[in-house]
């Protein structure tokens, strides 16, 4: 199934969540000189228009990245989420907004490498569109079974982004298969796996949470943000972001914002976030 298009929630407060740690996970990898690889299973169009009839007709982003944007001065903690935002911008406005690609491509420099993996047909053309270039590799695949295929990248260092649209239920189950063939292939690369917070009659977020800890990672860290109540039957509340051989101080860092989040993006003073695990040890040498 390809049904799923990402322009219609681009900007919403999964995103917000999404790009947050991963832009905090990219700060952690460029404070040392040595290059990094990022790979990205389900790339999409790589950046949006929010002014595009398909992401207006949700408008999602008016309660996800829009409230942040306008008191981004008070977020120092995002610096470097709201650059890779304002690259895209002009004049402070807040037209286009990143995806997972073009947040990455901010951050990348001459001795990292991107690797973007996209299946459908009109998104990989606009993924082309919007990114290539020296350092950047794109690949009209399938991301679950190209990221095993890929590993270990070269340089040996560095962040896989994982997040299918979940639109099919055997994608948590290729999320966590996924994982353990790659802890095979390559054990000491940082995994950040996005999900949804689902309505109690369809949510799967704890199965897969327990299927990822059995996947073989010594440290996982859990950072889940919600906006309202959990509905019984239909709707997403929340999200959450499963991060595998979680950088130094990362759980410190997620501590201190998503209380944050909660309290700016709830609905109705109904947001709420949980944080399980702990980051990584102590960097040496």
């Amino acid at each position: 199934m390809l049904s799923y298009r990402h322009a219609f929630h681009a900007g919403n407060h999964a995103d917000v969540l999404k790009h947050a740690v991963q832009a905090l996970i990219l700060e952690a990898l460029c404070a040392k000189d040595k290059g990094f690889c990022y790979i990205d299973t389900h790339a999409g169009a790589g950046g949006y228009t929010l002014g595009h009839e398909w992401t207006q007709k949700k408008a999602e982003y008016l309660g996800g990245i829009a409230p942040l944007w306008q008191q981004r001065e008070q977020w120092p903690e995002l610096a470097g989420y709201f650059a890779a935002i304002r690259a895209m911008n002009q004049d402070d406005r807040l037209d286009h907004y990143p995806g997972s690609p073009l947040v990455a491509a901010h951050f990348q420099r001459p001795q990292d490498r991107l690797v973007l993996m996209e299946l459908h047909n009109n998104e990989v053309d606009n993924l082309r569109h919007n990114l290539g270039g020296e350092g950047v590799a794109i690949h009209h695949r399938d991301g679950f079974e190209g990221l095993v295929g890929l590993l270990p990248p070269t340089p040996r260092r560095g962040l896989v982004l994982i997040d299918p649209p979940y639109e099919l239920k055997e994608d948590y189950r290729r999320v966590a298969d996924t994982l353990q063939k790659a802890h095979q292939r390559w054990p000491i690369g940082i995994y950040a796996i996005w999900y949804p917070l689902l309505a109690k009659a369809v949510d799967r977020s704890a199965g897969l949470k327990q299927a990822l800890a059995r996947c073989g990672f010594e440290r996982m860290l859990c950072a889940e943000l919600s906006v309202g109540p959990q509905a019984e039957d239909f709707g997403m509340h929340g999200s959450g972001m499963v991060v595998l051989n979680p950088p130094w101080k990362l759980d410190e860092q997620l501590a201190g914002l998503l209380p944050r989040l909660a309290q700016t993006l709830g609905q109705d003073g109904q947001g709420g976030w949980k944080l399980d695990g702990t980051g990584d040890k102590p960097p040496t040498g």
